[in-house]
């Protein structure tokens, strides 16, 4: 009788322990997931505050060279003694305002971004917490 009990103890405490084991694997495998959804969804907002950004530095770009050339001309033809160069100075310096504001948009979205994982690293801490208390 004495060795049925030992060995129900032994069955109960090998049981105990396989069913902790297998509780970590899977606390482990759900962090992990966890940590792979918060990565992916920090590059997805990595590239949409790139695209603005690309997207602004392009326009600046076009628009510092075709539209300066027409205005400048224009400020040049309504002020007659105005240097052509000055004209160009002003058209090209309101332009730069603009593609400026599509640039600090861009990066305002990015700065918004974390390196870390946050949900998932307090997830895992008080996972921690909770297994250390026990």
């Amino acid at each position: 009788m004495a060795t049925e009990v030992e060995s129900n103890g032994e069955a109960g405490v090998t049981t105990l322990i396989s069913g902790i084991v297998q509780d970590a694997r899977e606390l482990f495998v759900e962090q992990m997931t966890l940590f792979q959804v918060e990565i992916k969804n920090d590059i997805r907002r990595a590239f949409t505050g790139l695209a603005p950004l690309a997207i602004g530095a392009g326009v600046s770009l076009i628009a510092v060279i075709v539209l300066a050339i027409g205005t400048a001309h224009l400020i040049a033809w309504g002020f007659p003694q105005m240097p052509l160069w000055v004209a160009f100075g002003l058209t090209g310096g309101a332009l730069a305002i603009v593609g400026a504001g599509l640039v600090v948009w861009g990066i305002s979205i990015l700065e918004k971004i974390h390196g870390t994982p946050d949900t998932a690293l307090k997830a895992l801490k008080e996972n921690l917490q909770w297994k250390t208390k026990k």
